[in-house]
């Protein structure tokens, strides 16, 4: 999994590993914060929230465009610095007043921009280290470790947003909307490990930052397409970044309405096997024991497949030391915790898809990029099929509140398991979209073609507002429908799409 890859792949996720963990510490509370701290209704919450995403994934494709005219690295070292300020301003506590409205505002506008000149480019750059001959076939592969390294990150934040912010308040005796202000330092020290990492391993992947003097230099070397292929290989993205719109507006809920379902409809205690899904550490447990598992299988020597078995062993004992030890405890289910199961899913089943996909390319049947979308598509639908059957008979959320203590609550076990099924669906369509669009796009154009990837991801979180808009008195069953119906449209659309696709992708 792991072998013949360039070294600068693992520079490059580590770095994108640490960014990405202060991001999601910060967006695991972002939404009860502005309520918190501003008394916003769910609605004007979600709107925030959704302008702000929106924000943070269209300003790539600026950020795209720069950096095709002064390069990769560039950009992507202003992009850390910037977004570093935007965390630091958001750390600091201004109150609730209208001066600490508008430096929220602020903040976010910095980290949308500092993230508009990082994200995208850095991603070129991995795409970059595979135009080698010698690396080409790994393409795809590398991007699903490369996810994989950002759902890492991803994984502890949740974890390191509730206990921070426990501390603050039961040791240091901060109110709660102060609280907050301590999940948003810890972004602030990510990055400065992100950067950190990124220098140290620069030397890895310095040949792919790009810059005025490299691309007048390699000018005559690029592959030249004529303007009928740039065009076709240009509509053909468009198509693709039509239909991650809707993936994203649905997938991109965990953030708002699957949290707001977690706050209001979800028991608050957890016991036995179901309270250890609520400790990071035995996630991590469970990482382990799937990684060395398939050490165990892909290992070559015996002295490295006992050492895999041996971890496999202390793993397992490691857990079911846990399960007698907490048993019996009444663990605490915070709504912003559940997001810890994305990541952690990611993580844990990267190896699985990376080895379905590689048995079936050695049997000549691997589904093409554009059609692992549509299947990713179709998987989605069926994640909010799950919250949908979850949902029936309970109350709006408007009735939910005036119901107070007689309110029904449902068990954790159904939001643990959308998210299983939310995450294959994005294992199918991210990683392989982000690589579909690195080997199609014209090679002029990468930066701005990635950038346009992340547009349709700014226009898919635009949208999620519309699950916060019909927050109220409209019942759940309806409000998960709608997403049912948009991802089964969108994986039709893709289907009819398919062999225009294809076409290109070859």
């Amino acid at each position: 999994m792991f072998e013949g890859q360039p070294k600068g792949l693992f520079a490059l996720a580590l770095a994108n590993t640490g960014e990405r963990f202060g991001y999601y510490t910060m967006l695991a509370v972002f939404v009860l914060f502005m309520q918190e701290n501003f008394g916003m209704s769910a609605d004007s919450a979600g709107n925030f929230y959704s302008t702000f995403l929106a924000f943070v994934y269209f300003l790539p494709f600026v950020g795209g465009i720069l950096a095709d005219k002064f390069g990769y690295g560039k950009m992507v070292t202003i992009g850390i610095i910037v977004m570093f300020l935007g965390y630091l301003l958001l750390a600091v506590p201004l109150g609730a007043e209208s001066t600490a409205y508008w430096a929220v505002v602020g903040a976010l506008a910095l980290i949308s921009i500092g993230t508009g000149l990082f994200k995208g480019n850095l991603q070129v750059m991995v795409g970059n280290l595979y135009d080698d001959p010698k690396y080409a076939s790994k393409r795809d592969a590398a991007f699903s470790l490369f996810y994989m390294a950002i759902n890492i990150g991803a994984l502890f934040a949740p974890t390191a947003a509730v206990k921070i912010m426990d501390y603050a308040e039961n040791t240091l005796g901060y109110s709660l909307a102060d609280s907050y202000h301590f999940a948003f330092g810890v972004a602030c020290a990510s990055l400065i490990l992100s950067i950190a990492i990124y220098y140290i391993f620069r030397g890895s992947f310095k040949h792919v930052e790009g810059g005025i003097k490299k691309v007048a230099n390699n000018a005559a070397t690029e592959e030249e397409l004529s303007p009928a292929e740039t065009k076709a290989r240009v509509v053909a993205l468009c198509l693709v970044f039509a239909v991650v719109i809707f993936f994203w507006m649905a997938f991109h809920q965990n953030g708002l309405t699957l949290t707001f379902f977690a706050n209001e409809f979800t028991a608050k205690s957890a016991t036995g096997v179901q309270g250890m899904l609520f400790s990071v550490w035995n996630l991590v447990a469970v990482i382990v024991i799937v990684y060395a598992a398939f050490s165990v299988f892909q290992s070559k020597s015996a002295k490295a497949k006992g050492i895999s078995a041996a971890v496999v062993v202390a793993a397992v004992a490691f857990l079911v030391y846990q399960y007698f030890a907490t048993s019996s405890s009444v663990v605490d289910v915070n709504a912003p915790i559940f997001q810890q199961f994305n990541p952690f899913y990611v993580v844990a089943l990267t190896p699985v898809s990376m080895a379905i996909f590689g048995w079936l390319a050695s049997k000549g049947k691997e589904p093409s990029a554009p059609r692992k979308i549509a299947y990713g598509m179709l998987v989605a639908a069926a994640g909010f099929v799950v919250m949908a059957v979850a949902s029936m008979g309970l109350l709006t959320p408007e009735e939910q509140k005036a119901a107070g203590d007689a309110a029904t609550l449902v068990s954790p076990n159904w939001l643990v398991s959308t998210y299983l099924v939310l995450t294959f669906g994005e294992l199918l369509l991210s990683p392989m979209g982000i690589s579909f669009v690195s080997k199609v796009a014209p090679p002029k154009l990468k930066g701005m073609m990635m950038g346009g990837w992340f547009v349709a991801t700014a226009l898919g979180n635009y949208l999620t507002k519309v699950g916060s808009t019909f927050w109220g008195d409209l019942s759940l069953v309806a409000v998960w429908g709608i997403f049912v119906v948009l991802c089964l449209l969108s994986a039709l659309f893709m289907f009819v799409m398919m062999k225009r696709l294809e076409k290109v992708a070859k």
